[in-house]
């Protein structure tokens, strides 16, 4: 690629950046300012001025605009589709890693500490933004109309019935274990985070284990559940994206951990010291499984990432 055109995308994802912004600003008070006043636990740390504050808020803001443009800007380059099918995709990926998954563990575990209203509406904001950002997005990165077409086939996950039940069962598991094994060893080794759960350590992994099937036996489950959902959100970029396998694992380890960043926000309903350790947990597991998602379907069973 040449300078140019690395130049022309860099601006390219810097304006999408401002874009995503000024849709996330909108869709805010669309959505969120009926609950702006909610009393709530008050932030940690040291309190800053309003302008400071402001200042802090709308970095942080655009930093998570930035990385979310990156992550999704990456894979619209690299994909074999164009157009609606495209803008479609791109919705469904983004709205999906961003808000659906995010907000699925909010009803589960923040349900007491949501004002009433204020999860739909969350759901709600996160469609609006994705709705008028993909399109966007598709327009500016210049992939409204296909490419030539070749006589190459995509061969990326066709493979038979049995293969693709085995394979979704495998990656049920394996998030599974990565769910709860950073979610011990980092999350619930922090007091903070014990607290305002309510929970408590037993003292070991197997014991932790042990006293969730027994309290809550629903919840391995709703994880194995979560698992496929992921999965199901990786398949679309498989399969549309070009080149080598590790390209396509990239491209979804970047959609399954960008979202995350959005911890970083001020938020009244989650002291700063929890939403920390959940990035420093949640990242690297969120990481590796998109990976292990695509090496699984591309580099294992009857099709080869070589049919790229």
């Amino acid at each position: 690629m040449s300078a140019k055109n690395i130049a022309l995308i860099s601006l390219k994802v810097i304006l999408l950046t401002i874009i995503l912004f000024i849709v996330f600003a909108i869709a805010s008070q669309l959505f969120l300012r009926p609950f702006a006043a909610t009393p709530s636990s008050q932030e940690e740390g040291p309190q800053l001025a309003p302008a400071q504050q402001l200042g802090t808020l709308m970095a942080t803001v655009l930093l998570a605009c930035f990385l979310q443009t990156v992550a999704l800007s990456y894979p619209i380059l690299r994909s074999r589709w164009a157009g609606w099918r495209l803008v479609v995709t791109v919705f469904f990926v983004y709205y999906g890693t961003a808000t659906v998954m995010g907000q699925i563990e909010s009803a589960v575990y923040l349900r007491h500490r949501l004002p009433t209203g204020m999860l739909s509406n969350l759901f709600l904001m996160g469609a609006f933004t994705a709705a008028v950002f993909s399109p966007l997005a598709i327009l500016i990165l210049g992939r409204r109309k296909p490419e030539p077409p070749t006589e190459e086939r995509n061969l990326r996950l066709v493979m038979p019935a049995g293969e693709w039940v085995l394979k979704i069962m495998a990656t049920a598991v394996v998030y599974v274990v990565l769910y709860y094994t950073f979610g011990y060893f980092i999350a619930w080794k922090n007091p903070a985070v014990r607290e305002y759960y309510g929970g408590t350590d037993p003292g070991n992994f197997f014991a932790q284990m042990s006293m969730v099937m027994q309290t809550t036996p629903w919840m391995i489950p709703f994880q194995v559940f979560r698992g496929m959902l992921w999965t199901a959100l990786a398949l679309p970029v498989v399969r549309m994206m070009k080149g080598a396998w590790w390209e396509a694992g990239l491209g979804v380890a970047l959609l399954f951990t960008a979202p995350l960043v959005q911890l970083l926000f001020p938020n009244p309903l989650m002291p700063e010291t929890v939403r920390m350790t959940h990035i420093v947990e949640i990242a690297p597991y969120q990481f590796i499984f998109g990976w292990f998602v695509v090496w699984l379907f591309l580099c294992f069973g009857t099709r080869k990432a070589s049919l790229s």
